[in-house]
């Protein structure tokens, strides 16, 4: 029996469109730019990322196996470039994890999220 193309499609990687949300005590805005920046730099799957004094929102593709890969990876982004991108000391406040079917399902419905344009660090 030939495989279906679902299960096709779970063997190897998939893309998952990541959103996490931060909020923590304000920061100089000029220092959350720079750091998001700096974390666009070091990972560079990174789309774009809004920002305000207390809060910001990152979003980009992230390859995994399955969605539970995607959200521990995604969960670590944080805390892992805390430090060399000199990220506020922020706590995640939100994490969606799609498929990219899904996503541009949504998209293509009017109710998901823009495509990221212009790509980039930009102010709420």
């Amino acid at each position: 029996m030939a495989p279906s193309p679902q299960s096709e499609e779970r063997i190897g990687s998939r893309l998952w469109h990541i959103t996490l949300s931060v909020a923590g005590r304000e920061a100089p805005l000029a220092e959350v730019r720079s750091a998001l920046e700096q974390l666009a730099h070091d990972h560079p799957f990174l789309l774009t990322s809004r920002y305000a004094n207390d809060h910001a929102e990152i979003r980009y593709w992230e390859e995994a196996e399955d969605l539970h890969d995607a959200a521990a990876v995604a969960l670590r982004l944080w805390g892992e470039h805390r430090s060399s991108a000199k990220l506020p000391p922020w706590e995640i406040v939100g994490l969606e994890v799609i498929g990219r079917e899904t996503y541009h399902q949504r998209v293509a419905e009017g109710y998901g999220p823009p495509p990221a344009s212009p790509v980039g660090v930009h102010p709420f």
